[in-house]
Formats: C-alpha cells, structure tokens, sequence
C-alpha cells in the first residue's frame, strides 16, 4: 500500500520500477527531480518573505524567553 503512495503517474512508475529491476538509476534520477522540483519554490519563498520570517522569530523568541 504505501508503494502505491509514492507513485507518480502511471508512465511514470513503470518506467522507474523497470529501471530499478534491471540496476539502472533513472528511478533515483527520477525521485531526485522531483524533490528539487519541490523545493525550489519553498526555498524562493522564504527569500522573498525572509525579513518577515526573521522579525516573526525574534518576536516568538522574545516572548518566549522573557517568561
């Protein structure tokens, strides 16, 4: 049940379930893309907030230190 989670699109998981039963590394080429896929906006976003993403930390640090 959980290989079923981890599958992308039908093409997708033949073609990377076949490369691993024959020892080729497109599947991890594959996983591998996705992953930086994934984090490239994650990664902009904290740029582009990061001044707010700073003060909204000092501000929980100070609240929470000064108890």
């Amino acid at each position: 049940m959980a290989n079923d989670v981890l599958a992308q699109c039908a093409m997708c998981k033949a073609n990377a379930t076949s490369s691993l039963q024959n020892g080729s590394s497109i599947a991890k080429g594959l996983n591998t893309g996705i992953l930086y896929l994934m984090a490239i906006p994650y990664l902009l976003l904290a740029f582009i907030f990061r001044e707010q993403i700073k003060s909204l930390y000092f501000r929980l640090k100070a609240r929470y230190t000064s108890r």
